[in-house]
């Protein structure tokens, strides 16, 4: 019996610096050293720290986030970025919070900061970072998992176009007890083959 090999080569991601992505009026750029305070800002507020299991207290935690953030694209196991306005400004995060380059698939994670939530900022960033997995990158499933009772999450997950696989029953705990998880998913195309 042959053994599988890897669906994507070691060196997809890393042989290249991370791209910056257009995301229709936005960008998606590595995170820097110098976002540490946005960072901190995003992870105090409620509507982003109620549903994130991590916490920051101080800028120099946040500093060594983003520094975490640019070693995981060098070892090949996630991706980050900062989503910005066309003006530069640092509006939220998207990221492939996990890569399995052996199995060809990785884990969306994304928040946008409570003064840009209601503007399709989520939904712009999620679709240029999926077609940029798929197209670019070459994985095949893209998934992403949200609290039952983020609804705004799971209207960004299907607006793009990730379909509801189930519910994973309590199935992270949060400083409020435990949450069931919304599983969503979304498999790049079968590309057709003529003979």
């Amino acid at each position: 019996m042959t053994a599988l090999a890897p669906y994507l080569p070691r060196g997809t991601l890393n042989r290249e610096e991370q791209p910056i992505l257009d995301a229709d009026g936005l960008f998606l750029r590595p995170w820097a050293a110098a976002d540490a305070a946005v960072v901190l800002k995003a992870y105090s507020e409620p509507g982003i720290s109620r549903y994130n299991r991590r916490s920051m207290s101080t800028e120099d935690e946040a500093v060594e986030w983003t520094r975490r953030w640019g070693v995981r694209w060098q070892e090949e196991t996630g991706a980050n970025w900062a989503v910005c306005a066309g003006d530069g400004r640092v509006v939220g995060r998207a990221a492939l919070s996990r890569i399995n380059l052996y199995e060809g698939d990785g884990e969306l994670g994304y928040w946008m900061l409570s003064a840009e939530r209601g503007k399709s900022v989520a939904p712009r960033a999620v679709q240029a970072l999926k077609s940029w997995a798929f197209g670019t990158v070459g994985l095949k499933r893209l998934q992403l998992s949200h609290s039952v009772r983020n609804e705004a999450s799971c209207r960004v997950a299907r607006k793009t176009g990730f379909d509801l696989e189930g519910t994973k029953r309590s199935a992270l705990r949060h400083a409020d007890g435990w949450h069931d998880m919304h599983l969503h998913a979304v498999v790049r195309p079968q590309r057709s083959t003529s003979t």
